[in-house]
């Protein structure tokens, strides 16, 4: 059940809040900075994760933190051409694929309800309007509400409908 809601996805009470990210992100701008300094042990972790594995555009990195809150990282977006540049651009391929393996995990792990943003429209490049049909064939069927925040509004919760 796709809900577009408006609001601040951190204030978000889904049980996992996704969003999309580059391979070697450095979590400095838009919904990943904010997630940065929300949960700096996320992005600990993240980079301990990167240097561990070589995580490829179109896979997924999950996150608990120790209050119960998970985020899911969606490499939608291709790495930078060199260390420290800047993310390249999503692709509809790998958001395709990321979001087929976010299906996945939700499943897997019995998430109850998932959060996420107009992923890979921002620093990712992409229109929402391609992107859009993309979200409905991979959670559409989930049985469970996705949140999608469509217009940010800094500190404002947005109306999550409760099946």
């Amino acid at each position: 059940m796709l809900h577009e809601v408006t609001g601040d996805i951190l204030l978000s009470k889904a049980q996992a809040i996704a969003h999309g990210v580059s391979p070697n992100d450095h979590f400095n701008q838009g919904l990943a900075l904010s997630l940065r300094e929300r949960w700096p042990a996320m992005y600990k972790d993240f980079r301990h994760f990167e240097k561990q594995e070589t995580p490829a555009p179109g896979s997924i990195w999950a996150w608990m933190g120790s209050g119960g809150q998970r985020l899911v990282s969606l490499f939608t977006q291709e790495p930078g051409a060199g260390h420290g540049d800047h993310s390249g651009k999503a692709s509809l391929v790998h958001v395709g694929h990321a979001l087929k393996a976010l299906n996945h995990f939700v499943v897997a792990e019995q998430i109850s309800s998932l959060a996420l943003p107009r992923l890979a429209t921002g620093v990712g490049g992409l229109d929402w309007k391609d992107v859009r049909p993309l979200v409905t064939r991979h959670l559409g069927d989930l049985g469970i509400p996705v949140f999608i925040y469509t217009t940010y509004v800094k500190a404002q919760q947005a109306e999550e409908p409760v099946p």
